[in-house]
């Protein structure tokens, strides 16, 4: 009995040890309901939202909004975790002199992400939410010229 203790406990330290491994990016894989490409086609033009995995810590995405073949707007996001902190960061390439503007994680759940940075013009507030698994809405906030304002983008799974 003496020999198969320490095997014992050989064996639950290996396997909480791969459970760690396994859970380091816990809060980003909530999020993996938005890997893919999303639309929402209006009368205006077709917004497109493509989400990735570019690595274990990171998503990768691009959104662009287009009439007329034109494109009106474009940004570069992800999502990276970096210990328990998830941001979410957008780069504008005419905004903010095209340096990435990050939002910290207030609220993540399995069908909602919030993130927040209330230094930003606008907005102060991004929210994605997963209405089913071809739906999600994605929420700008914030206080714009001293007035609240909300956006919501709802888009369809396309891929």
């Amino acid at each position: 009995m003496k020999k198969i203790t320490p095997l014992l406990i050989l064996i639950s330290v290996s396997i909480a040890a791969i459970s760690c491994k396994d859970n380091k990016y816990s809060e980003l894989e909530k999020a993996k309901w938005l890997l893919g490409s999303w639309e929402n086609r209006t009368a205006d033009g077709v917004l497109t939202e493509t989400w990735e995995k570019e690595n274990d810590s990171t998503f990768s995405g691009i959104s662009y909004f287009l009439k007329n073949n034109d494109t009106l707007s474009k940004e570069k996001i992800a999502l990276q975790q970096r210990g328990t902190e998830l941001s979410y960061i957008a780069t504008v390439p005419s905004q903010n002199g095209g340096s990435p503007v990050p939002f910290v994680m207030t609220s993540i759940s399995d069908k909602q992400f919030v993130f927040e940075n209330s230094k930003h013009d606008f907005p102060q507030r991004i929210a994605y939410n997963l209405i089913q698994k071809d739906s999600i809405s994605a929420e700008i906030s914030g206080t714009q010229n001293g007035k609240e304002k909300n956006e919501t983008f709802p888009l369809k799974k396309v891929k």
